[in-house]
């Protein structure tokens, strides 16, 4: 075989190594959406054992509803075993409701056991 051939084999082998622990899609997608998350925190994610797409797309969600959410808040939530897709619906619901709930709480709800999405449309259909 010839030298360049191999080295153009190492490097595609290289290239397909690196997009897959790199989620170059789900930055892409962080930045059509306008929320500004840098590729070196999705690697830290990824060191740190966090599927990215669990913090970034809750991440898109609340961005989008105006929530003031930020990548650590949900990362350590994560992490702490709380359902994160779940806080940032129960946040969005809790502003279309007018109701004042903060990260902190609502994270705080979730980590106890309660359901907070249930919650906040109960308190929001009182």
């Amino acid at each position: 075989m010839d030298g360049s051939l191999i080295l153009s084999i190492i490097i595609v082998i290289a290239v397909i190594i690196l997009f897959s622990f790199i989620p170059v899609t789900l930055w892409i997608s962080a930045l059509a959406a306008g929320v500004k998350v840098s590729i070196f925190t999705l690697v830290g994610m990824r060191l740190r054992r966090i599927a990215p797409s669990h913090v970034i797309y809750p991440l898109i969600m609340a961005h989008k509803a105006g929530i003031e959410v930020t990548v650590k808040q949900l990362e350590s939530h994560f992490l702490a075993g709380g359902n994160v897709d779940q806080v940032v619906n129960a946040l969005i619901a809790a502003k279309r409701a007018k109701i004042e709930l903060s990260f902190e709480r609502c994270a705080s709800m979730d980590l106890d056991g309660q359901n907070v999405l249930e919650a906040v449309k109960m308190r929001a259909s009182q």
